[in-house]
This record gives C-alpha cells, structure tokens and sequence, in this order.
C-alpha cells in the first residue's frame, strides 16, 4: 500500500484529492538565490509589459494587437492585413524558438518568462503573503471561523486583487486597440464608452477569477505547454531535477540525525524534510522526476540549499541538470536535435528579414470594377474602368500621387477631386480609367504592369488585367 502511494502521481495531478474536489495548494513562500534572480528578471518584464503599449517609434506603438482592425505593431514596425504572412512568420519564429529552449532546457519559459507565472508567484502570491502570512498562517486562517480579522484580510486580499487585475485589463485593452485610444477613452469618461467599460470590466473579471482562484490550474489543467515536455524533453534536455543517486544512496532517504554517520550506514542526503514539497506553487514532489506539473520555478533548489547548508551537506541535491548527467555525469551536447531546430529558427529568421527589406511603404491594388466591359473611345481607343485602394504603412502623408503605364502605352485618368494623397497609416480609394489604343494590345486579355509614383518616385509597383474586344487588327 506505502508503494501505492508513493506511485500516486503518475496517475492524477496533485491538485485533485481522492475525492475529486480542488487541493489548494498553500506554497511556503520561497527565499534563496535563484528566487532573487527571479524577482529581478520578474519585474523588468513587468516593466516592458506596462510600458510596451505606451511606447511609440516614428508614431508607431511598439506592441500593438489590434485584433478588430486587423492592425499589429511588433516592435514598432506596423502591419496591416496584406502582411499576414509576415505576421504569421513572426509568430512561427516564436513558437520554434520556445521548442528550441524546451528541448535544451525543459520548461523555463513557464518558471522565468511566463507573465502568467510571473503574476502569479512574483505579484498575487506575494501580495498575499504580505497580508496573510507564510504557508502556516494561511492554513489556518482557512480554517478559521469568519470573525473580524478574518474578515479584514480576505476582504484587503480581494480588493487588492481586483485593483490589480483591472490595471491588468487596461493594459492588456491598450494592447489591443492602441495605448493613445485607451487614453482618450479614460479622459473622455465611461460614460461616453459603455462599450468599451464592459469589455474592460469582463477581462479584469477574468484575470482575477484566473489569479484569485483559478491559480496553479492554469498551468496544470488548461495550459497545452506542459503536455508537449512529454514530447520534446529527453534524457538530453536539462530541467529542475533531483540527483537521486545522491538523495537516496543505497539505503534510501532519511531524517536527518546530528550524530549519525550517513556515509557509513549508506542513507542518501536527501533528509526527507519535504521542504521542496511545501513550496512547490503546484503541490508536486519533484523527488520523483519531471511531471507535468513543474513548471521549472527553481523554488525547489532554493528550499533544498538552504536545508542542506544547515545539516552541513553539499548543495544542489536538486538543481538544473539532465537525466543523463545525474546518471552518468554526461556534459551537456550540443545534439542533432538542437542543430536541427536552430537551423529552422536561422531560416525562418532569415526569411523574414529579407521579406522586411523588400516589404513596400505603399501596398497598390487595382481591381477591374466587376460586371463592366471595355467601352470604345473614339475609333482606336479601348477604355476600362477600375477601382484602386492605396494602404500607407508609414506614419507620414504621402502627396502629389499618380498612376502610369509601365508595361504598355497608353493613360490613367484618376477620378477625384484635387490633388491624390494618401494620409499616414491610411487608405485611399477612388476610381480610375484606362485608356489603351488597340494597336498596343496583342489579347483580348492583357495583362498591365502600373506604377505608382510620388512626385516623380516610384513607389510601388501592380499589376491588373485589361480587356479589350476580340479582333484588333
């Protein structure tokens, strides 16, 4: 039955019960090295997450999701529709570079760069840690009948759970439709965007039934990351591990005893305080392997380090190290698999670059206007009528614009009134003629080639088709 319970968790996660209900978890607040570094590399991303949508370059937004217009700026270059593929590159490029670092070093995006973690250990766990207390006092305040100083710090917890989560929500709103928009939303009152403050008020419920309740179980339960380790990690991959070699020696983990002689009586250094346990945000027991649940957070090696110095053991009993090491202190190698994924990140990477330089300021399309024919123009002349849309990328008016024949002789008369111009980060559209005499056409299908110049520049480039009646000559 004790070998039963010690192989429980290879079928169910350790936030259910027998029963099937929630286990909540009560993590010990965390303190070492590792949990410093944490701390530092947390809150520059806190910082470039708060402020990424603020900033702006050459009036670009340098992060922007604008998902409804169909609108995204990534690092302040800005793309529109027509650049889907070039979007769809980056997100590609993201993706592999995840799998690149899980298959090398298992899942430390989800410990160190996740802004769910991050919230979570490094914002909410600590907030409450400040008004609840450590692991102990926290248990038993659940325990605890609903009186007045129960009632003060659940109260306190929640509000201040909500302020943050509704700065969230703006934040993650200012991602999605634009910084400068949000701010002209807030000076205008919600009063004038009803809208928009029940959108807001939806997202900032989300995130705080995600961080006051829902917690660990996004990692665990819904997020799909921690199910593909199963695919990518191997015994190569170096992940937050326990050298149970060490741990156990030959007679297993024990208590530890001051004057006892581990060494002779051939028990491992693991001293079975189960510290590693209680501050593990998702209740696991990292001393039986990697599963699903770590989430590579590295509280676990501090815990262990600080108990080991106590009892006068050398550290990093757990620590970052691959299966292959801890058995048979292989190095790490730089394997097949790593080059094969750097060479697809390399190339993808190439690719984008060099579909950035040759991406046009300018995007041209001109399109026949449908159910029209060709309509004689005097004895030798063929006209059709079109309609164009010119898209600027640029945060800059483009004047003095015009259209000319490139592949054949002939006119374009725009139809407008004044001069053509496209304003920044905006569209043009109108309608024009092309006139084309048919000694200059060789099909009854011809395929134009269309300049389109500022001043005398030529800017972009399109191409359309002309029809014109059968027989020319």
């Amino acid at each position: 039955m004790a070998s039963q319970d010690q192989e429980r968790f290879r079928d169910r996660i350790g936030t259910i019960s027998d029963e099937g209900k929630r286990s909540w978890v009560y993590p010990k607040k965390p303190v070492g090295k590792l949990y410093e570094y944490r701390k530092l590399v947390s809150y520059a991303l806190l910082i470039f997450l708060f402020s990424a949508p603020f900033i702006h370059i050459n009036g670009n937004q340098f992060l922007m999701f604008n998902i409804l217009e169909r609108r995204f700026n990534i690092f302040g270059f800005p793309f529109w529709p027509q650049d889907f593929h070039l979007f769809v590159i980056i997100m590609i490029i993201g993706v592999v570079f995840v799998l690149l670092f899980t298959v090398a070093f298992g899942r430390i995006f989800c410990g160190w760069i996740c802004p769910q973690t991050i919230f979570m250990e490094l914002v909410f766990r600590r907030i409450e840690y400040w008004i609840e207390g450590d692991r102990g006092k926290q248990m038993r305040l659940d325990k605890m009948s609903w009186n007045g100083e129960k009632l003060k710090k659940r109260i306190s917890k929640w509000f201040l759970f909500f302020v943050i989560s509704f700065l969230i929500a703006n934040v993650f709103l200012a991602y999605l439709i634009g910084s400068k928009r949000l701010i002209q939303y807030v000076t205008e009152g919600p009063a004038s965007h009803s809208g928009t403050l029940i959108s807001l008020l939806i997202f900032t419920a989300v995130f705080y039934f995600i961080f006051a309740w829902f917690r660990e179980q996004v990692c665990v339960i819904v997020c799909p990351y921690g199910r593909l380790q199963g695919v990518l990690l191997d015994t190569k991959s170096i992940v937050v591990a326990y050298d149970h070699k060490r741990g156990e020696g030959e007679s297993g983990r024990a208590k530890f005893k001051k004057t006892e002689d581990r060494a002779a009586t051939g028990k491992g250094d693991c001293i079975d305080c189960s510290q590693c346990v209680q501050v593990c945000p998702t209740g696991i027991d990292i001393r039986n392997g990697t599963q699903l649940e770590c989430v590579n957070c590295t509280a676990c090696i501090d815990a262990c380090n600080q108990m080991m110095e106590a009892v006068n053991l050398p550290k990093d009993l757990i620590r970052y190290a691959s299966e292959e090491h801890i058995e048979k202190k292989a190095k790490f190698t730089f394997n097949a698999r790593l080059k094969g994924y750097t060479a697809v990140l390399l190339i993808l990477t190439g690719v984008l670059i060099g579909m950035l330089f040759l991406r046009n300021d300018v995007e041209a399309t001109i399109l026949r206007l449908p159910g029209q024919l060709y309509e004689h123009k005097g004895e030798d002349v063929i006209s059709n009528v079109y309609t164009y849309k010119l898209i600027n990328k640029t945060t800059r008016d483009i004047e003095n614009l015009h259209f000319e024949l490139i592949s054949h002789s002939g006119s374009i008369r725009v139809v407008s009134q004044g001069e053509l111009e496209v304003p920044e980060q905006g569209l043009a559209k109108g309608t024009l003629f092309i006139e084309i005499n048919t000694h200059d056409l060789n099909d009854e299908k011809e395929k134009l080639k269309i300049g389109v110049f500022s001043e005398d520049q030529l800017i972009e480039t399109t191409s359309t088709v002309f029809l014109g009646p059968r027989s020319y000559k």
